[in-house]
C-alpha cells in the first residue's frame, strides 16, 4: 500500500500504516524478488534525528534485492507516525514516559511482532537510532541476532552507582556546566535540545525552515571541509570546545544561528548530489507539519537519565553479545563527541565486534547511508552475510 510518492524513493519501496503498541507508525519496506516457498529474514533500519524512514531510501532496495525483507519505521515522535488518538503535533508539554528508551526500544520489539516474525537478522540503527538498535540486541538478543550501530557509539548499559546519590548531577549536565565556565562560554547540544525553546527556534529559523535545514544536513556532511579535521578528542571542556559549533555551541545562540554563518553557496548545493532539492524538500515538508519536539523529546529523556533512565538499571553490566558492527562516516564528528565512548564500545559494550567490523567511510560525514550508500551497502551486506546468510541469496 502507498501513502504517497516521495522524490528519490524507489518505486519498488511501499509503505503503510500499521498499529504498533499506542502508534499509528508508518513504515516503508522493500521486499526481496517473491519466493513463496520461503519467508525473508527481516532487516530493520532505525533513523535519527532530525531524520525518517525516508533517509534509508538509498539502501532498501540494494539490501533486498540480497534476499531480506528491509523495513524502516518512522520512529515515535517522528515523521508520519502518530501516537494514537492525540492531537497531530507534539507539544513540550506533553507527557515524556513515552519518549524513555525502555519505551521507545518496546516499539521495536513489538514492530517485529506485528510484521509476523520472531527474529530480526540485524537491527541497524544509525544517530539517535543507534541508541535504541544497541538497546534491542542488549536486551532481547534472542529477537535481534545481530546488531550495527552507526555514527554514535555505545558505551553500554549505565552502571548500578551512577544512580546512587540522587544529589549527582549527570556526567552531560556537569560537562555542560563545564562548558560554560569557558571563555568565551559554550553549551553541548543535548542540553539546548532539552529546552522549551529549541523546537520553537528549530521550527521558525529567522534563515527559513528550507534553509536551515540545508544548512544543517550540509554542515554535519563531508561536503563541509571543517569536518576534515575529526579525530580523538581528550575528555576535558577545552579540548571538546574545538568541535563545531553544531556539537559544541555558543552560550547565547540558537541551532538556527551558529549554524547560519556556514550556509552552503549556490554552488555547493547544486553539487550536493546526495541530497538535491526535491529531496531535500521531503523533510522540510514534514517536519513544517510535525515540527521537531517528538524527536527532541529524545534529548530530554537522554540529559536526564536519573528520571527517564532508571529502568536500565536492570541491566547494568551486560554487554551485547551478539555479532556488531559500528559504521559511521570517516568525516564524522559525532564519532568522537564522548571521548572514551568508542573505546568502550570496543573493548567492553560489545564482545563480538572485530576489527573488520568497526568501518569509517571516506567521502561521508554524518549522514552516511545518504552520502555513501554504495559503501554501506556493501559492508552491511559483507557482515550480514558472515553472520547469517540467506538460503542462496548472498
Amino acid at each position: 500500500m502507498a501513502l504517497s510518492p516521495m522524490p528519490g524513493l524507489p518505486s519498488s519501496v511501499t509503505s503503510r500504516i500499521i498499529a504498533v503498541n499506542d502508534l499509528d507508525m508508518y513504515i516503508l519496506e522493500a521486499s526481496p524478488p517473491s519466493n513463496p516457498s520461503t519467508k525473508p529474514p527481516l532487516v530493520l533500519l532505525l533513523h535519527g534525528f532530525p531524520e525518517m524512514a525516508y533517509s534509508w531510501r538509498k539502501v532498501m532496495v540494494p539490501l533486498s534485492k540480497r534476499g531480506y525483507l528491509v523495513v524502516a519505521p518512522d520512529q515515535r515522535g517522528f515523521g508520519q507516525t502518530r501516537t494514537r488518538g492525540t492531537k497531530e503535533q507534539i507539544a513540550y508539554d506533553d507527557d515524556l514516559a513515552s519518549f524513555a528508551i525502555l519505551n521507545v526500544t518496546a516499539d521495536i520489539v513489538a514492530l517485529v511482532s506485528v510484521l509476523g516474525y520472531t527474529s530480526v537478522e540485524a537491527v541497524v540503527g544509525h544517530d539517535a537510532g543507534s541508541r535504541i538498535a544497541a538497546q534491542c540486541a542488549l536486551i532481547r538478543p534472542d529477537i535481534f541476532k545481530s546488531v550495527v550501530i552507526m555514527s554514535g557509539p555505545f558505551s553500554g548499559p549505565p552502571s548500578l552507582d551512577s544512580f546512587t546519590n540522587p544529589n549527582t548531577k549527570p556526567v552531560i549536565q556537569q560537562l555542560d556546566e563545564a562548558l560554560s565556565a569557558l571563555d568565551p562560554p559554550r553549551k553541548h547540544y543535548t542540553m539546548y535540545y532539552s529546552t522549551p525553546q529549541a523546537d520553537i527556534d528549530m521550527s521558525r529559523p529567522p534563515q527559513g525552515l528550507h534553509n536551515f535545514l540545508r544548512t544543517y544536513f550540509h554542515v554535519k556532511s563531508a561536503d563541509w571541509k571543517p569536518n576534515n579535521a575529526a579525530k580523538p578528542l581528550s575528555p576535558t571542556p577545552l579540548a571538546m570546545s574545538v568541535m563545531p559549533h553544531y556539537y559544541i555551541m555558543p552560550f547565547s545562540q540558537t541551532m538556527p544561528q551558529c549554524i547560519a554563518p556556514d550556509a552552503p553557496s549556490p554552488e555547493e548545493v547544486a553539487q550536493s548530489t546526495w541530497l538535491p532539492e526535491d529531496e531535500l524538500e521531503v523533510y522540510v515538508s514534514r517536519y513544517r507539519e510535525t515540527g521537531f519536539q517528538g524527536g527532541l523529546n529524545w534529548y530530554r529523556c537522554q540529559t536526564d537519565p536519573g528520571r527517564w533512565g532508571r529502568d536500565m538499571r536492570i541491566f547494568a553490566g551486560k554487554r551485547i553479545d551478539v555479532p556488531a558492527m559500528f559504521m559511521s562516516g570517516a568525516q564524522d564528528w559525532g564519532v568522537h563527541q564522548y571521548p572514551g565512548t568508542l573505546e568502550a564500545m570496543r573493548t567492553k559494550a560489545c564482545s563480538s565486534m572485530k576489527d573488520e567490523d568497526f568501518v569509517l567511510v571516506e567521502g561521508a560525514g554524518h549522514w552516511v547511508q545518504q552520502e555513501q550508500p554504495e559503501a554501506v551497502v556493501e559492508n552491511l551486506v559483507r557482515f550480514l552475510k558472515k553472520n547469517g546468510n540467506p538460503s542462496g541469496s548472498l
